[in-house]
């Protein structure tokens, strides 16, 4: 049906529910005359708002861009942060980060689980470094952790890799834009040992990969986990707990951080640490 298509362009728009089907996707980008698959990010209900949008643009003659990323939600200040803390019970003791790429990769190289509360909220429904909990993909057992400390999620169930643009080649072997976690790939032999907290039973990841101008501070952290670890590649999963949805505002992250065994939260500039680890998070020197 689409045969015409793909051998004038090689191109395709993918939406709806069955477009968050990771594993066809990978089927898909895998045929020789597709050169690219673009998936909706918000595929499914949420979409429809987009597509409503997209069609009285298109009525009015206005051209619809291509969605580059899902940074679209609420964002807040580190002042927004602080007055969430002075209102919240658990009276949170903060400390202001001069350095966040760097001081949140050593507490994640030490074995730390982080929730990462930065910039605006994602549209849509995948976590991609606005509202994440992350871990070092290298660390063995961070994801038993993480499953631990909040997620309660069957251990069969995979946790996916966020990664810098120059990684994404080498670790799925492929160039395919893949922004928004909607497809799987083949993880090459070398990375599986070196991530394997991100890889499948099957030997498969449902990967995130970054190009900078979207997110600078994720992929700043991504470059320092490199620096540290070899590997520019985080683990990602969605900022909330089991049924819950995805945390929105500061006053939702302290609600969540101080309903679960997570011992670190960073918000913008703001590290909160849970009393029993307070004193004993990893620090970098400061060079100023």
């Amino acid at each position: 049906y689409l045969g015409d298509i793909l051998r004038e362009t090689g191109r395709l728009a993918f939406s709806g529910g069955g477009a968050l089907n990771v594993k066809l996707n990978q089927k898909i980008i895998a045929r020789p005359d597709v050169r690219e698959l673009y998936v909706q990010p918000a595929s499914g209900d949420a979409g429809t708002a987009v597509g409503a949008a997209a069609w009285v643009s298109v009525q009015r003659g206005v051209p619809v861009e291509k969605m580059e990323h899902v940074f679209l939600g609420p964002a807040y200040s580190n002042e927004d942060v602080i007055a969430a803390c002075a209102r919240h019970p658990a009276q949170p003791q903060w400390r202001r980060l001069r350095q966040v790429p760097q001081e949140i990769a050593a507490i994640l190289v030490a074995g730390n689980p982080v929730a990462w509360f930065q910039g605006r909220m994602e549209f849509g429904p995948r976590a991609l470094g606005g509202r994440s909990i992350l871990g070092c993909p290298s660390v063995a057992g961070v994801a038993d952790r993480i499953n631990a400390q909040i997620k309660f999620r069957e251990r069969w169930r995979p946790f996916c890799p966020s990664m810098l643009d120059t990684v994404g080649p080498q670790m799925l072997g492929s160039d395919h834009p893949a922004p928004f976690m909607t497809f799987t790939f083949a993880v090459a032999d070398g990375w599986k040992e070196r991530v394997p907290e991100v890889v499948h039973e099957d030997g498969s990841s449902r990967a995130q990969v970054l190009q900078r101008q979207f997110n600078p501070r994720y992929y700043d952290l991504m470059v320092e986990l490199e620096k540290l670890t070899g590997n520019g590649v985080v683990l990602n999963t969605s900022l909330n707990r089991r049924g819950e949805p995805m945390i929105c505002s500061p006053t939702d992250a302290l609600n969540m951080f101080f309903g679960s065994d997570l011992e670190y939260l960073v918000m913008e500039d703001l590290l909160v640490v849970k009393t029993a680890v307070a004193g004993h998070a990893p620090q970098v020197a400061d060079d100023a």
